[in-house]
């Protein structure tokens, strides 16, 4: 009896031999990975290892002076420091304050561009034209439509006598919810055309089978577009929420951290410890802190996505 015919009586079928000079761990291979690999070790992993042995030094400012090993003394100082802890309250209130309302916004705006409308391809370039500007342009922009004397927004509640405006940046309790209006306006147009790939990604049929069943528009949405877009939602949302959290430019160039320290945030108080104050390892183990809890919330994220995954 040949192999063929001992192949098809037990059931079974011949292991498939791997393609000629595509060898496991052929070391051509990764002569294509080192142009992307290079940069990414160099840029990103080699500060990230360097800022961790960083954080477990006296690390300060000045040429002359000697760098000692103090263990985990940073740490411990971190955990007594009132004024970081209050800044990863702030930071938190931010992120949370603008990845929410951005993501529903972004997801209105999504579906309206998704629908059939004339001059669409206008409306489209019109709502990424926040993402084009850099954080910087927009933090001098809002600046001055938020500025007390001439501002767009001050002249706009006089004109319609509901007030004499105030200084919105410079208020203890207008500061913060001034900072994350802009902060959701920079940050909508990538969440809506993340949304928006999703929606034109969800099948037509399944919106015109819904609607002859009689279901309306809520319902449509519910059963048809939700459960479509939930990945990507659910995706960009997290994304964002890391993206606000370590948010420095934005908030550095409208507010620097101010009024009395409402708006500063996380990064914005490690980079004053270690380039106001030159306290380089204070500062490098306020972000490791700030990385693990970024690790923390990505592993919770994963791991309920590969949950979900394995439910479906």
């Amino acid at each position: 009896m040949t192999l063929t015919g001992l192949t098809a009586s037990s059931g079974r079928t011949a292991p498939r031999g791997r393609p000629p000079g595509r060898r496991r761990g052929d070391p051509a291979t990764w002569f294509l990975v080192l142009p992307a690999l290079i940069p990414i070790l160099i840029l990103s992993v080699g500060p990230l290892l360097y800022g961790i042995v960083l954080a477990f030094t006296d690390a300060q400012s000045g040429r002359t002076r000697s760098t000692q090993w103090v263990g985990t003394l940073n740490f411990q100082d971190l955990l007594h420091d009132t004024l970081f802890w209050e800044s990863f309250r702030i930071g938190l209130l931010w992120a949370v304050g603008v990845t929410v309302p951005q993501f529903v916004l972004a997801l209105g705006l999504a579906l309206l561009l998704n629908a059939r409308l004339r001059m669409r391809w206008l409306a489209r370039a019109l709502a990424i034209i926040p993402w084009a500007m850099p954080e910087v342009v927009v933090g001098i922009m809002w600046r001055l439509i938020y500025n007390p004397d001439a501002g767009i927004l001050n002249e706009t509640l006089r004109d319609l006598h509901l007030g004499d405006g105030r200084d919105w940046l410079t208020g203890l309790a207008t500061a913060l919810p001034a900072v994350i209006l802009v902060g959701v306006w920079a940050g909508m147009p990538q969440t809506t055309v993340a949304l928006l790939a999703g929606l034109q990604n969800t099948p037509q049929e399944l919106h015109e089978a819904a609607a002859l069943d009689g279901a309306g528009a809520w319902r449509r949405f519910r059963t048809v577009t939700w459960p479509a877009i939930k990945p990507v939602a659910l995706a960009i949302s997290a994304l964002n929420f890391i993206w606000n959290f370590n948010s420095f430019a934005l908030v550095y160039v409208l507010t620097a951290g101010g009024p009395g320290g409402r708006t500063r945030l996380p990064m914005l108080f490690a980079y004053e410890e270690a380039f106001r104050y030159g306290q380089f390892g204070y500062a490098a183990a306020m972000g490791c802190v700030m990385v693990a809890v970024i690790a923390v919330l990505l592993a919770v994220h994963l791991a309920g996505r590969l949950k979900g995954g394995e439910e479906t």
